[in-house]
């Protein structure tokens, strides 16, 4: 990396605020209460990211009278929700060559759970109203290096295989598409994915809610559950800080952040990404790069960027390092410690170098809940009045609602097809504790790391994760 280029990166990002772009807006939502003394409800959500806010909103769907009360330490749209990059895909497998080797008898039906999901997600928004920069424009993953060209190719077949219409392109067409000098190939998906701003979209579901009777208190974290001894009929008590609620049944959606079931960290890995944003493009900057069709990109490496354009004319550009830090602590500090967005402002001006001079406003990062599978884990706890769904390892905008209704029907008790799937009723490989779990994950990204510099090729270590469908990517 030249000296010239690091010294172009350190001025593009001397100004950026050290926060999520998307919930910086200057109409963003005014804060909510507190959960204060005593209270009931048929059932409570704890988080108020879109695990949580689709496990309301679904609950009122199936029983519409039903009393809801959802509760967040922070505030909506605090965590991974307001943090990401707002790519909303059909997956549930964390995409289908993942689901292929983990799931191989049921990854025909996921593929269509999936596909189904996010038609289903699609038209709530559209039905509810929710302003939140919808975008059907699909993704194009990218070759940046020749090993990767093949990859693509075989990626392509296999979507063939599976009823999903992919397109190769080859270097010149890929760059005739978005203008970059890193590009050598592409392979353009036109509907497993969409893009939302993802703050505007849980804004928006969390004000339907609350239209519709459901009680939202921020600041509020869940400090424990207990049975109901009382003989009140609750199931479970939630308790805060501040009060508490009997209810009938309880949907835990912390993601990687600390909830109330302790249990849930033998299973997550907080993995920390990392996010910039830049200003407005001008006219002439946009017309520099192309990208007419403003669909999501990214990498197609083990580790990778993913980047797409705004309402406003701005650029996303997150990715890359995924940084673990030892306990699997999360705090407030790790979001900007580290030289991550100073590689990412230098990764950005390689990938766009007519872009030189160009500022970023924001920069941010925040916690994945990683597994070792990297889709969600669920069950019960509590006698079964408590049900969770957690891990979804960076993809969860879209799966998000699927797990809502996962952790429905465990509470419900009745069988669904939902339930049927070993994704569902299989949990991830539980993570080893520390002092062994930091070693063990910072061996598996340099392992990751060398894949990537040496053709792709995975040494012993990283083969014996893919045969039990174990790994670490970002």
């Amino acid at each position: 990396m030249s000296a010239t280029m690091t010294d172009a990166a350190t001025a593009a990002l001397a100004d950026a605020a050290p926060v999520p772009y998307w919930t910086d807006q200057a109409d963003a939502p005014q804060p909510r209460t507190r959960l204060e003394g005593r209270h009931t409800a048929d059932l409570v959500v704890v988080g108020a990211g879109f695990t949580g806010l689709w496990a309301a909103w679904r609950a009122l769907e199936r029983e519409p009278g039903a009393s809801v009360v959802v509760l967040d330490a922070e505030r909506v749209a605090y965590g991974a929700t307001g943090r990401n990059g707002g790519f909303v895909a059909a997956s549930l497998t964390h995409g289908l060559t993942h689901g292929t080797h983990v799931w191989p008898k049921q990854v025909g039906a996921l593929q269509e759970e999936g596909d189904r999901n996010l038609a289903e997600l699609v038209g709530t928004i559209r039905d509810a109203g929710i302003d939140c920069d919808l975008r059907l424009t699909g993704k194009t993953t990218l070759a940046l290096e020749p090993w990767q060209v093949d990859g693509l190719r075989a990626a392509r077949e296999l979507g063939a295989r599976h009823g999903v219409d992919l397109e190769f392109q080859s270097q010149d067409e890929v760059q005739a598409d978005v203008h970059s000098p890193t590009y050598l190939a592409g392979l353009r998906d036109r509907t497993g994915t969409v893009l939302v701003d993802p703050a505007r979209l849980a804004w928006g579901m969390a004000a339907d809610l609350e239209r519709r009777g459901v009680r939202l208190f921020e600041h509020s974290a869940a400090t424990g559950f207990s049975r109901d001894r009382a003989g009140s009929g609750a199931g479970v008590t939630v308790r805060t800080e501040r009060g508490s609620i009997d209810a009938k049944h309880a949907i835990v959606a912390t993601a990687a952040y600390p909830g109330p079931l302790k249990r849930l960290s033998n299973y997550l890995m907080p993995l920390y990404d990392h996010v910039l944003m830049t200003e407005p493009l001008s006219d002439a900057q946009q017309a520099s790069i192309g990208w007419i069709e403003g669909q999501g990109l990214t990498d197609a490496g083990n580790q990778f960027h993913y980047y797409r354009p705004t309402a406003d004319g701005r650029i996303l550009f997150g990715g890359w390092d995924a940084v673990y830090h030892r306990g699997g602590r999360v705090r407030s500090e790790y979001e900007q410690q580290g030289g991550s967005h100073a590689l990412l402002a230098r990764h950005f001006l390689e990938t766009f170098p007519q872009l030189e001079g160009i500022r970023f406003t924001h920069r941010w990062a925040g916690p994945i809940d990683s597994t070792t599978r990297f889709t969600a884990a669920y069950g019960t706890a509590i006698g079964g009045t408590v049900a969770y769904a957690v891990g979804h390892t960076g993809l969860g905008v879209g799966a998000s609602r699927f797990s809502a209704d996962v952790a429905l029907d465990l509470l419900a008790g009745r069988p669904t097809s939902r339930l049927r799937y070993d994704i569902v009723r299989r949990r991830p490989m539980p993570i080893p504790p520390e002092p062994f779990r930091n070693p063990i994950i910072q061996f598996t990204r340099r392992s990751i790391l060398a894949a990537d510099a040496n053709q792709g090729r995975r040494n012993l270590w990283l083969r014996t994760l893919d045969r039990f469908g174990l790994g670490f990517n970002s």
